[in-house]
């Protein structure tokens, strides 16, 4: 249950007080209180058991702004900013990367807007903070420090042209001193002000009132910020179609199967070839992309928000890419190609791999947003002066160098455009190697910038994770001795993995057999790194580790299944099984969720290959791909119902336990 909670101690509260309340119940609260006072409000907060919305009284805004508060998705605690100028009492806010990592700072990006979102496991800190602000005795176990515990410092804060802050902007500020993780919420197309008299009171309705709210949801289902071919060839007209999902009451979920079907159909005619298939299926592949984009905008526009939703959204993003890439093989293959699945693989493994450093590059830029700037006299050599100007490039968008960048990563509208050009004018064998060429290009050029970056930032990432759990390393490796250098571990298993994959296609490609002491050489670096599961991950570039393991154990499994002689279809199809379960991981990273609940079942990456180890020395390298690519693909989708069915109905009491 969801409370709001009205502040009616801030200035200007007179009717505007019953106004919010009223607008909190029409953005979904479920119950809203008024509180005279911090100490009211405290015992109020106290008590509740979800999330709590607070709010001053000299808000007037949009009721979708508060909303959009509300329903955020972007974390539990959740802080209004607002571009106004700061006025009096009111605390002004630094933000990087969507989170507030200051306030009261000197070179502040925004004020806070009067309003937040508390999650539940804030709680105690919020009811502490109230207590503090209102002069009462805080609660010693949930103050972190002892600058906190003086009742005078977080809540004495300097505000706009000094003197004490507000009520509310007490509680934001004491959060943030606190090291509470506060996202920052901004206002775009619709109106939100602090009013402090009659006559802003009057502007900020007027301003309210001049505005169409729909309209303006509406055009806030785009995202502000996309690539290139999503912005001018999709958004342009995908509004509509969102517009239309919501009238007929689709779901976002809905959408993202009709996206799913429609992939499907494309590898279904990129696989049978001939001009008129590879021109119908380019127009599903894009089609199935707008609904892709439509899905996230039907979402952000009628705020239905989940954590499965988001799972889900980034699941079949994976798994449409990765059949489109099995079409385009099968049918470079059927057209006399003859490592068209080789092809296929290649482009899965890179772009898996390329994901892998995507996302925890993103982890680690948002690590460093929350620590303290250290400023040095080259302020920060290559590495700093590439963020600062990456910095300046982002601002200016819209430019011929800010969509140059954006452009130049390869993103995901980019390749499902060129996949869909290249495969209808010539064919699934240029496809695929348009994919190959351009992504290779991306990576080189992002690894490179993102390791001189990293290197200035020096942020141990991993270190502020379950790191066994995203290396994926499974009981084998804890029964390893334990050894360092982490990051230099995987990318030798890495190497040895390539190494072996040559061998293997040179071995085959001459007619021989792979000698069985390559296989157990790749083993035994794998294994190596292995070893490093349970030692420090605190090197700058340490962040780099699970995309090298991916990289380790998928060259590894292709190598088995080419010295092998297994099929290339049943290789594509247990490493995409592995892609499924490693984004898995990865998705439950970026939604701060935990581990699935059939983790351990997994084996680990070490046990698995060495198990296709044994296979391919026992000369059942196809059979040992199949089998366990089998019982893989069966433990994750046990482990999704699991997860997203079974588990959220026993805690809703929907299931009972027998007896």
């Amino acid at each position: 249950m969801t409370l709001a909670i009205v502040l009616a101690a801030d200035p200007a509260a007179g009717h505007l007080t019953e106004r919010l309340a009223a607008q909190w119940r029409r953005a979904g609260a479920d119950d809203v209180r008024i509180a005279a006072d911090l100490t009211e409000l405290a015992d109020l907060v106290a008590a509740a058991t979800g999330p709590v919305l607070v709010s001053g009284a000299d808000l007037v805004a949009h009721t979708a702004v508060l909303k959009h508060l509300a329903t955020s998705p972007v974390g539990p605690t959740v802080a209004l900013v607002l571009t106004d100028p700061p006025a009096p009492g009111q605390a002004t806010v630094r933000e990087e990367r969507g989170q507030v990592v200051e306030v009261d700072a000197a070179d502040a990006s925004g004020v806070f807007g009067g309003a937040l979102r508390v999650g539940a496991a804030d709680l105690p800190a919020l009811a502490d903070a109230a207590r503090r602000a209102a002069g009462a005795a805080p609660d010693p176990a949930s103050a972190p420090d002892a600058r906190l515990t003086d009742p005078a410092s977080a809540s004495a804060v300097g505000a706009a042209g000094g003197g004490p802050l507000g009520a509310v902007d007490r509680l934001v500020a004491d959060l943030a001193a606190r090291g509470t993780l506060i996202f920052a919420q901004r206002v775009r197309l619709l109106v939100a002000h602090r009013v402090g008299d009659e006559a802003q009171r009057e502007a900020a309705e007027a301003a309210v009132a001049a505005v169409d709210e729909d309209r303006a949801e509406l055009k806030l289902s785009v995202k502000e910020r996309d690539d290139f071919f999503t912005t001018f060839f999709v958004s342009t007209w995908s509004v509509y179609v969102t517009k239309a999902a919501a009238r007929i009451g689709i779901g976002p979920t809905g959408v993202t199967m009709v996206s799913v079907a429609f992939a499907v159909a494309a590898a279904v005619l990129f696989g049978t070839g001939g001009r008129l298939a590879l021109v119908a299926g380019a127009v599903l592949l894009y089609l199935g992309f707008v609904l892709d984009c439509v899905d996230g905008q039907l979402a952000r526009y009628t705020r239905h928000f989940s954590a499965w939703g988001g799972w889900l959204d980034t699941m079949a993003d994976r798994f449409k890419e990765y059949v489109v890439y099995a079409g385009l093989g099968f049918g470079a293959t059927h057209a006399g190609f003859r490592y068209g699945w080789a092809l296929a693989l290649a482009a899965m493994t890179l772009q898996t791999v390329r994901h892998m450093t995507d996302t925890w590059y993103g982890a680690l830029h948002d690590e460093a947003a929350r620590r303290p700037k250290v400023v040095t006299a080259d302020a920060g050599g290559i590495g700093g002066k590439l963020n600062a100007a990456s910095t300046r490039v982002q601002a200016d968008t819209g430019s011929v160098s800010y969509w140059l960048k954006r452009t130049v990563v390869f993103p995901i509208g980019e390749r499902w455009a060129l996949i869909a050009i290249a495969a209808a004018l010539f064919g699934q064998l240029v496809a695929l190697v348009a994919v190959l060429v351009w992504g290779v290009l991306a990576f080189a050029y992002t690894g490179g910038l993102r390791t001189l970056r990293a290197r200035w930032m020096r942020v141990p990432v991993m270190a502020t994770v379950d790191a066994a759990l995203h290396r994926d390393d499974g009981v084998l490796a804890r029964t390893l001795p334990t050894t360092r250098r982490p990051l230099l571990l995987a990318v030798l298993g890495a190497l040895g993995s390539a190494g072996t994959l040559v061998w293997a296609l040179l071995a085959v490609h001459g007619g021989g057999d792979l000698p069985v002491f390559v296989p157990v050489l790749a083993l035994v670096l794998l294994l190596g790194a292995a070893q490093a599961s349970r030692a420090p991950h605190e090197g700058s570039l340490d962040w780099l580790v699970p995309a090298a393991l991916r990289a380790a154990e998928y060259l590894f499994a292709i190598a088995v299944g080419v010295a092998g002689r297994a099929p290339a279809w049943l290789i594509f199809g247990y490493v995409l099984v592995l892609t499924l379960h490693h984004y898995d991981l990865t998705a439950r990273l970026e939604k701060r969720q935990s581990a699935p609940p059939l983790h351990a079942a997994t084996l680990g990456w070490p046990g698995r290959s060495l198990l296709l180890a044994i296979g391919l020395i026992a000369g059942y390298a196809s059979i040992a791909l199949a089998t366990l690519g089998a019982y893989l693909l069966v433990v994750f989708v046990a482990s999704v119902v699991l997860a997203w069915v079974v588990l959220p109905a026993r805690a809703r009491g929907g299931v009972r336990s027998p007896g």
